[in-house]
């Protein structure tokens, strides 16, 4: 597959859908959504039901859709982020290997994210205490099956420069560094 860079969603996006993300968070701002949710776990067919739907949503995150809909949680992220236009590709004069830093640095560090996020679990403290070890010239590579635009928000307010490619529909790569 051809790699194509990515940017951030929108600042004026009203909700980053992230995994953790709740079901009545999502349809609140992205009703919408509803359809490709029961496709992608239709065990959720209960969210019909106006009675079990006010528990549904309060009680069930994106990850627990990807589970529940036998999906990676990569999967999931991406095709609802699709439906709402977050995470668009860059054009192509900016596309390509990357920005000089990342091109002129070393990768000191690769963390791959994806088992963490399957099992639930978040990369982000640990991201922050690597980075914290960074030097100049030094690049930091995180893997993850979506875009981790809280994460790298986080990031870029701590100073560090940011690129991010998608190299598979269900792979990141996030480049960091000072």
């Amino acid at each position: 597959m051809e790699k194509k860079a990515i940017q951030e969603c929108p600042e004026d996006q009203a909700l980053i859908i992230t995994p953790d993300t709740t079901l009545g968070e999502l349809l609140a701002v992205y009703p919408q959504l509803e359809a490709v949710v029961l496709e992608l776990a239709p065990a959720l067919e209960k969210l019909k039901n106006p009675v079990l739907r006010k528990t549904i949503e309060k009680v069930t995150t994106l990850q627990k859709v990807a589970e529940l809909g036998q999906q990676s949680i990569g999967t999931v992220i991406n095709r609802l982020r699709s439906e709402v236009g977050q995470d668009e590709p860059l054009s192509e004069e900016t596309a390509g290997e990357g920005p000089d830093w990342l091109q002129n640095g070393k990768i000191v560090r690769i963390l791959d994210a994806r088992p963490m996020l399957e099992k639930g679990k978040h990369p982000v403290e640990t991201v922050m205490k690597e980075l914290d070890k960074l030097k100049e010239g030094q690049v930091y590579q995180l893997i993850t099956p979506f875009l981790p635009g809280p994460l790298i928000d986080m990031v870029k307010s701590r100073g560090f420069r940011t690129y991010s490619r998608q190299e598979a529909p269900d792979l990141f790569k996030n480049y960091f560094a000072l």
